[in-house]
Formats: C-alpha cells, sequence, structure tokens
C-alpha cells in the first residue's frame, strides 16, 4: 500500500461514515416508494445508498415507465416531494449521533492540522438539519467552510455540485474550498459502493470504506476500497501509525 505522509484533507461521508445510521434512510426510501407505487426492491434502495437522492427516483421511475417523458418527470417529482418531507421529518424528530470514533478522529485530525470535509447523497436542508444537532454547523460560513476551530472544516451536499457521487464533483469542490490542489494528497472514506467509486474516480490517495455502516465488508468488497477498516477507531489508528 501506498504512503500516507503528505495528507492534506480527509474526505467523509456522512450518514453511516460519521453519523449513526440504523438504515434510516432505505426505511425513508422504502416508504415513498411504496406511497407513490415505483418498484425498488430492498437490496436495490441499499445498492444506491449515497446518490443523490432526486438521482434515484429519476434512475428507476425511467425504468419503470420506459423513458423520460412528461408522465417521468411528474412522477419522480411526486416521489421525491414526499421522500423529503418522510425524511426531514425524520431527522427533525429522531436523535442523531456521531459514529463510533467520530469525535476521537476529528479531534487527531485536528491536532494534526488536516482539514475534514463532509459530503453526503443527501441535499443541503436535510444536510443542516443534521448538522446542526450535532453542533457541527457552528462556525461555518455560507459556503458551509469553516476554520481550525470549527468541528469540521467544510460540508458537500450533493445539490451544490452538477453531478452526485459516484461521480467525483463533491470531492472536488471540497479540494477547491480549502486550498487542496492534488487529489493525491486525499483521503476519501465512507460505506458504500458509490463512496468507494467517487473517491478512486477523483484519484485520492487512498479511498477506504467502513464496514459498521449501511453496508457489510462482503458487500463493500466487489467494489475494490484500498481498505477496509471496522469503524472510525480502526481508521484513526491506521492514521496514528502510518500519517
Amino acid at each position: 500500500m501506498k504512503q500516507a505522509t503528505g495528507i492534506q484533507l480527509i474526505v467523509c461521508d456522512m450518514a453511516g461514515t460519521t453519523v449513526r445510521d440504523e438504515h434510516e434512510v432505505e426505511s425513508c426510501f422504502t416508504k415513498a416508494a411504496m406511497q407513490t407505487q415505483l418498484e425498488m426492491t430492498d437490496a436495490e434502495i441499499l445498492a444506491v445508498q449515497g446518490w443523490a437522492k432526486r438521482h434515484v427516483f429519476e434512475v428507476f421511475w425511467e425504468r419503470q415507465v420506459g423513458s423520460k417523458s412528461e408522465e417521468w418527470k411528474q412522477k419522480v417529482d411526486s416521489s421525491y416531494a414526499l421522500f423529503r418531507e418522510i425524511l426531514e421529518e425524520h431527522y427533525r424528530k429522531s436523535p442523531i449521533v456521531p459514529t463510533e470514533g467520530c469525535l476521537e478522529l476529528f479531534a487527531f485530525l485536528k491536532e494534526k492540522n488536516i482539514p475534514v470535509a463532509l459530503t453526503t447523497g443527501f441535499y443541503r436542508k436535510v444536510t443542516n438539519i443534521i448538522l446542526d444537532k450535532l453542533g457541527w454547523l457552528n462556525g461555518l460560513n455560507e459556503q458551509h467552510v469553516g476554520s481550525s476551530a470549527t468541528t469540521i472544516q467544510a460540508s458537500l451536499a450533493s445539490d451544490e455540485v452538477a453531478h452526485g457521487r459516484p461521480a467525483p464533483d463533491m470531492i472536488f469542490k471540497a479540494m477547491k474550498l480549502l486550498g487542496v490542489s492534488d487529489a493525491n494528497a486525499v483521503i476519501n472514506i465512507g460505506d458504500t459502493p458509490s463512496d468507494i467509486q467517487s473517491g478512486k474516480n477523483a484519484v485520492c490517495r487512498f479511498s477506504f470504506c467502513l464496514t459498521n455502516g449501511t453496508h457489510t465488508s462482503e458487500q463493500l468488497a466487489p467494489h475494490e476500497p484500498d481498505k477496509a477498516f471496522a469503524s472510525m477507531h480502526a481508521f484513526r489508528q491506521w492514521l496514528e501509525e502510518n500519517l
């Protein structure tokens, strides 16, 4: 494996990686799909975790109606609107907590003066609901960029770039916002296949995964992460040994 020296940025996913996820997002997708008669299996819903949320409905409604017609657009709009309502209500009412080892990782990286950027398949409104409840929104400016004093140094939502995961757009935008010019100085980590692929598409030094989020190690292995970690504790320990 390559050396980890010279790392200037750690890019982390949110739900399942830095924010504890009990498959709530999949549950919200299931409810919205069932109530709007969209045909999606549980396995398909799991497979698209990490994608921009509207894009999920675009892909599966195109499969069901056969084309990107006016009917398709109306069905996408209907399903996505209901999904947003269900998702926002869930995160407003439910406890939101960091994943095991996440805060310790943030503290370690702060000591090393390595910034953290959070990327997500969520859109900005629900991203801010989550960040605000965690206290991670404090100190971020209008571009959702912070400083060495804030818990995180940048937040990127999928509706703020041209293409969500597995495209590398959010990673590239995080680099630009934080003044990092070389993707070889970036580590990307997430808990879904699209997280892994976005890091590879950005040509990050490493595209790692966690196996205690939404996907198991067996589900993630075919997507060839550079390394799999059982928790953020394990990831931090690896950084301590390799930075």
